[in-house]
């Protein structure tokens, strides 16, 4: 080895790597402080772009879950709104039941139930304009869908939930096909005589649907009938005389559909060639179109579901057609514009990208919508419980209201259960396992990059021993010189 004082090779290779190994302790101390691997840029230019994808997805999520809960907060409000609609409607069903009782109760007692009754409506309508959530309107109907009826004579009403076939019901024309017309039950009752006013000789009892008359062959044939039609609103039968001579009795069903069937007994044949005849009404069956978040649905509705009538139509998501007897009749297997839905709906961001949102829709609860349907003409905001068969009305209309409200409830239980629940849980548990894959990328190892430090601190004193050494070998030069 040359020996000179000008240039320390040995010198600069110590400060070399005294260097490097400086620059690597302040890399371990940074990656020490830190707890991450990846501080900068150079540190992994590649696992930078990755694990920032990453950050901005977990802060995504992290939101969606924010989204989530919020969105099921907005539900329970409605559906605790909705509960209380439902306690009122129970109650409005015992006043309906009591005022029934035509027999025992006084005209001041009946008045006292209506009175009550508006007030209740009033309670209902309350609520259904006042029922808010962070300044939203959630049960007036801006949160929800309105159909209207465009073909008045063939339809009597409908109401839309907002879901339709399991889908967010949007704007746009509502249509129906007709799969099965309803039937009325009706007996026609054999016997015949001259007149109206014939007397009908045959003495015996005459039972209809559990009501029973009694001739002692002396009642004529309109006597008979009459009879029959005071106790129509029980028997839920009507009774006419057919022909003007000779003449006989046709039993007809108040209203269309299985729910409304005849049974006659009349041991003596009084009126008939047999002693019991019995005759089944059937529902209507139609094929609803709407338009939804999936494009145009078709879906089956199907009459004398939980209604009186079977011209009542519904559907698994508790939609409701009222047909009338004409639409019953002129509607064709050929679909047929009906109604029109102008839709609202409220819509959630649950997911940390673009498009993944969910939409539902809130019907509104006022009483001119609630019921509407079960009897012709009527809804929950103009019951009367001052006629029996007022009162009978009534039952039927807040059978159907609560059993609406119910439909809506449970609609809301299943989208906070199978969406927003379903969704939170699948968030959480995607940002645990995105939240690892980020962790194995950019934090530290402590354990590792401690024993790295380890290393880096003995070489950085062993490099300045060496250094030190290193800068003793210009001194041999002078003991050369002074050997001289």
């Amino acid at each position: 080895m040359a020996l000179n004082i000008n240039t320390n090779i040995s010198a600069m290779l110590a400060i070399q790597n005294l260097d490097n190994t400086g620059t690597q302790m302040q890399t371990s101390i940074e990656r020490l402080s830190t707890g991450l691997q990846i501080n900068s840029g150079a540190d992994n230019p590649a696992g930078l772009i990755i694990t920032q994808g990453m950050q901005a997805e977990l802060n995504g999520i992290a939101q969606a879950v924010q989204n989530t809960q919020d969105a099921n907060n907005m539900a329970k409000t409605a559906d605790g709104a909705l509960s209380e609609v439902g306690n009122l409607l129970l109650t409005l069903r015992g006043l309906a039941v009591d005022a029934a009782n035509s027999g025992v109760q006084s005209s001041a007692s009946v008045q006292a139930d209506q009175t009550q009754v508006q007030s209740i409506l009033q309670s209902i309508n309350g609520i259904a304009t006042n029922t808010e959530f962070d300044g939203k309107k959630l049960l007036d109907g801006s949160s929800g869908a309105l159909a209207n009826v465009t073909d008045g004579t063939d339809v009597a009403g409908i109401n839309m939930t907002g879901t339709f076939d399991n889908n967010t019901l949007e704007s746009g024309p509502i249509t129906a096909t007709k799969v099965a017309a309803a039937t009325e039950a009706i007996i026609t009752l054999a016997n015949s005589f001259a007149n109206a006013n014939a007397i009908v000789t045959t003495p015996g009892d005459i039972t209809v649907n559990g009501y029973t008359i009694t001739n002692d062959g002396t009642l004529s044939v309109q006597t008979i009938v009459s009879k029959l039609n005071a106790e129509s609103a029980q028997t839920g039968v009507s009774a006419s005389i057919n022909g003007t001579g000779p003449v006989n009795i046709v039993l007809n069903a108040n209203n269309y559909g299985s729910n409304n069937n005849i049974s006659y007994f009349d041991s003596s044949k009084v009126l008939n060639n047999k002693p019991s005849a019995t005759s089944n009404g059937t529902d209507a069956v139609f094929d609803v179109a709407a338009t939804t978040s999936s494009g145009i649905q078709t879906t089956l509705f199907t009459g004398g579901i939980g209604a009186t009538s079977g011209l009542t139509l519904t559907d698994a998501n508790g939609n409701t057609l009222l047909l009338t007897e004409s639409g019953n009749a002129n509607i064709t297997t050929v679909p047929m514009p009906i109604g029109q839905v102008t839709a609202g709906s409220v819509q959630f961001q649950i997911g940390p990208d673009s498009g993944q949102t969910v939409n539902f829709a809130l019907p509104d609860v006022f009483t001119q919508n609630l019921g509407a349907g079960a009897v012709p003409g009527k809804s929950l905001s103009n019951i009367d419980l001052t006629t029996t068969q007022g009162a009978n009305n009534a039952m039927v209309i807040v059978q159907a209201a609560i059993q609406q409200i119910a439909t809506i409830r449970g609609q809301i239980g299943s989208f906070q259960t199978n969406i927003l629940q379903a969704q939170q849980s699948y968030l959480q548990t995607a940002s645990e396992n995105l939240s690892a894959s980020q962790s194995d990328i950019q934090d530290t190892n402590m354990a590792s990059e401690m024993t790295n430090f380890t290393r880096l601190q003995i070489l950085q004193q062993s490099g300045v021993a060496v250094l030190a050494q290193a800068n003793q070998t210009p001194k041999s030069v002078l003991t050369l010189l002074q050997s001289g």
